[in-house]
C-alpha cells in the first residue's frame, strides 16, 4: 500500500461521511466572514456610542450657565465673587462679548435689539450637586440672575445612547439569524450529498449524536474560519473609525506601529467573535441534522 492509499484510508476512517468534500463550499466561508465583520463593527459601534454619551452626559451634567441682566462690571464681578467661593464650583468663566454677539448672530443679526445678559459658564465640581440652590445664592448676590443647568440635553443624549443600543442588539440578532440560516442550508447540501452513507451509518448502528456531531463539527470549523477572517478584516476598519471619531472624543493613542491607534481595537471581543460564530455553526448543524434523523422512518 503506497503512503498516498494509506493517507487517503486515514482521512476516510476520520471522516466516513466524506464531510470535507460535500461541506467544503467556501461560499460559506465568505458569508460567514462577511456576517462576522458585520457583527464586530455593530457591537463595536454601539460600545463606541455608549462611550461618547457617557462622556458628553458627563460634560452636560457638569455644565451649568448663569445669566446676569444688566451685565454691570459690578454685578459681573458679584456673581463670579459668589460662584468662586462655592465648594461645589470648580471653575466659572464669563463668556466674551464678541463671542456671544458671534454665537446670536445667525439668529439676532449683526445689532441685536434686545441687550444681551451677561453669561457665565460655570462647571462643577460635584455633578450631585443642588443646582437650585446655587442659582438661589446666585441671586441673593445679584437680584435677576438666571442659573440653568443642562438636564434636558442629557435627557436627550441618553436617549440617543439608548436608541443606538438598541438599533445595534437588532442588527446583531438579524446578523445572528441570517448566520443559522446560511449554516443550515450549506448542512442541508452536506446531507443530501450524503444521504445514502448516513443512512448505512444510521443502520449499521451508528447513534444520532455521532452523526450529528460529525456535522457539527465540520460546521463549526467552517464557521470559525469564516469568523476569524471577518475578524481579521474588522481591524483596518476599526482604526479607520477610531480615526474619525478622535475630534469627538479624548485623544486617540497612537503608540504602536505606523502611529496606529492599537489601544483602541476590541481585542477581546474580536476574539470572541470566531468562537460565537463556531457555536452558532455547531448549534445549528445539531439542530438540523438531529431534525432530519428524526424524520426517518
Amino acid at each position: 500500500m503506497t503512503r498516498a492509499e494509506r493517507a487517503r484510508r486515514r482521512a476516510g476512517a476520520r471522516d466516513p461521511l466524506g464531510l470535507r468534500r460535500a461541506m467544503s463550499d467556501r461560499l460559506l466561508q465568505a458569508l460567514i466572514a462577511a456576517m462576522a465583520l458585520l457583527a464586530a463593527l455593530t457591537f463595536a459601534g454601539a460600545r463606541a456610542a455608549d462611550g461618547f454619551a457617557e462622556r458628553w452626559r458627563s460634560g452636560a451634567e457638569s455644565a451649568v450657565t448663569v445669566q446676569v441682566p444688566e451685565p454691570s462690571l459690578t454685578r459681573m464681578a458679584l456673581a463670579l465673587g459668589v460662584l468662586s467661593v462655592m465648594p461645589e464650583v470648580a471653575e466659572a468663566n464669563p463668556v466674551d462679548g464678541e463671542r456671544m454677539a458671534e454665537l446670536l448672530r445667525p439668529w439676532l443679526g449683526d445689532q441685536p435689539a434686545l441687550p444681551l445678559p451677561g453669561v457665565i459658564e460655570v462647571r462643577l465640581r460635584d455633578l450631585n450637586a443642588d443646582v437650585a440652590l446655587i442659582g438661589d445664592r446666585v441671586a441673593e448676590a445679584v437680584p435677576g440672575a438666571v442659573t440653568e443647568a443642562h438636564g434636558v440635553w442629557v435627557a436627550r443624549l441618553a436617549a440617543l445612547a439608548r436608541g443606538v443600543r438598541g438599533m445595534a442588539l437588532a442588527a446583531l440578532a438579524l446578523v445572528v439569524l441570517i448566520a443559522v440560516a446560511v449554516v443550515a442550508v450549506a448542512v442541508r447540501t452536506g446531507i443530501a450529498a450524503r444521504q445514502e452513507s448516513v443512512l448505512v451509518l444510521h443502520q449499521l448502528g451508528a447513534t444520532g449524536s455521532e452523526i450529528a456531531g460529525r456535522f457539527a463539527r465540520r460546521a463549526a470549523a467552517l464557521a470559525f474560519g469564516g469568523g476569524a477572517a471577518g475578524a481579521a478584516l474588522a481591524v483596518p476598519a476599526f482604526f479607520v473609525l477610531a480615526r474619525l471619531a478622535q475630534p469627538f472624543g479624548d485623544a486617540v493613542p497612537t503608540e504602536g506601529l505606523g502611529g496606529l491607534p492599537w489601544d483602541r481595537v476590541p481585542w477581546i471581543d474580536l476574539a470572541l467573535v470566531p468562537l460565537a460564530a463556531a457555536a452558532i455553526g455547531w448549534l445549528t448543524a445539531q439542530a438540523v441534522v438531529r431534525r432530519w434523523l428524526a424524520r426517518l422512518p
